[in-house]
């Protein structure tokens, strides 16, 4: 897993809780990288899991609840530093069914080690988008918190159902996202 997710969820939880949190959570921790992120390392996935169940103890959020809000964090750090890519979005949708298409394409080409998730979309209405994660990381909440922040972004509202499946070693959830028109 790249190091940027681990250096955002490292600042997410610095900017809520204070570098003495973190410090103390990474040194409780006793991760096999120490604790020493690079952005564009790579990291196993239960150093990031191990985190947020630190985090998690630390705040007394569900691990789910803070993967969510993690999401949330990472959309705005990609509008901030990636402005690009939504650039041509009409909205949310648009912006999500670029992800395999056109992000993961341009992530794979600065990253060819990058083990990234998988989504199918299909927009079976113009304002009804169903998309599938697909990972071996257990992300789904993390996904959702994307979806909501990317949703936030493009300051539209949606109502979002989510069901999860998959089996052991391959996460998958599907999300049903419906963008609400103003009344």
């Amino acid at each position: 897993m790249k190091g940027i997710i681990f250096v955002e969820l490292l600042a997410m939880a610095e900017d809520a809780f204070g570098e003495a949190v973190v410090d103390d959570v990474i040194e409780k921790a006793n991760l096999p990288s120490g604790g020493a992120f690079s952005t564009v390392g790579n990291y196993p996935c239960e150093e990031l899991m191990t985190l947020v169940r630190g985090f998690s103890h630390h705040s007394g959020l569900p691990g789910a609840e803070l993967q969510r809000l993690f999401g949330h964090w990472m959309m705005k750090s990609f509008a901030r530093h990636y402005p690009g890519f939504f650039v041509g979005k009409g909205g949310s949708l648009d912006m999500l069914a670029a992800i395999e298409g056109e992000i993961h394409v341009e992530v794979r080409k600065l990253y060819p080690d990058a083990d990234l998730p998988h989504f199918d979309t299909a927009r079976p209405e113009p304002d009804t988008m169903q998309m599938t994660y697909c990972s071996p990381r257990p992300l789904a909440d993390f996904c959702l918190g994307l979806i909501e922040g990317c949703v936030s972004h493009f300051g539209e509202t949606a109502l979002i159902d989510r069901q999860d499946h998959g089996s052991v070693g391959q996460i998958e959830a599907d999300f049903r996202i419906k963008i609400e028109t103003p009344a």
